[in-house]
């Protein structure tokens, strides 16, 4: 554990942004320290990586990591992204987002960047609600839970953000929860070194917001309901259709291989030119 504690201290700007906006038994902390740990874990140096987000809990965690750190407008992550990756294409660019930045305003964003299968690795920590804003129903929010703007219960059909990636045209696509660390690290390491659009969604707990709403308890409550609830696509394979009813799968659901977005454009400048 402290040897763990030294590796995250070393990435984290402790000098200038602290003490952080989170709120106490919030899971992005979990997230932010096992994205570090799957990066020091790769060897990959602070120059090496850029680090952007849009608005909102999760989107703050460039803040606070000593990267290359973009911390941009509501939902347009995925946009400046792109532009970082084209420009300077030997970084590892990663996007951090939620489920309201990254599927309701950044929606069309998501879904023509995977399309395109740019080299970037999008983390998307999925709180079930936009809980910097005041805990409004996002496009992530179950079927008949609260929000403040749902305060008799949703009733709209909720997003499966890795659905949507698969359908869009990631080459990859994982489910994490902040209750299953090591799982995590894994398939942040996995997503990091994929070429091509990767997405890793994390079942992300929020006991301030979203679980008072909902009645789901403290962090450790809501914590155990993922540890009961989240089954290993491995697992999923032996068990039937009514043990897995109102279960969600965690792992790598999607690894492909389709050709990378700048290494494409690169050829078109090539043939533009004449050099090829």
């Amino acid at each position: 554990m402290e040897q763990m504690t030294k590796i995250t201290y070393r990435y984290l700007r402790t000098k200038k942004k602290f003490p952080s906006v989170w709120c106490s038994g919030c899971g992005i902390g979990i997230v932010f320290g096992t994205l570090i740990r799957a990066i020091d874990n790769l060897k990959l140096g602070k120059d090496q990586i850029a680090l952007v987000s849009g608005i909102g809990c999760s989107s703050r965690m460039p803040v606070y990591a000593d990267f290359n750190t973009l911390h941009t407008t509501h939902g347009r992550a995925l946009a400046f992204a792109t532009g970082v990756k084209m420009a300077k294409p030997e970084l590892s660019v990663i996007v951090i987002t939620g489920d309201g930045d990254g599927l309701a305003i950044g929606g069309n964003h998501f879904i023509h960047t995977a399309r395109r299968n740019i080299d970037i690795t999008t983390i998307l920590l999925n709180n079930n609600t936009y809980a910097m804003t005041g805990g409004q129903y996002s496009p992530c929010t179950p079927f008949e839970k609260y929000g403040t703007t749902a305060p008799f219960g949703n009733v709209e059909r909720p997003f499966d953000p890795c659905d949507l990636a698969k359908g869009s045209g990631a080459v990859f696509v994982a489910r994490g929860t902040t209750y299953h660390v090591i799982q995590l690290q894994k398939l942040i390491e996995k997503a990091i070194v994929k070429k091509g659009f990767s997405l890793v969604e994390v079942v992300c707990h929020c006991p301030v917001i979203y679980g008072r709403l909902n009645r789901e308890g403290s962090a450790v409550e809501m914590m155990k309901w993922q540890r009961k609830h989240a089954v290993s696509i491995e697992s999923a394979q032996r068990m039937s259709p009514e043990k897995l009813k109102d279960k969600f799968l965690t792992g790598v659901l999607w690894d492909i291989e389709f050709p990378e977005y700048c290494e494409e454009y690169e050829k078109v400048i090539a043939r533009a030119q004449g050099r090829s």
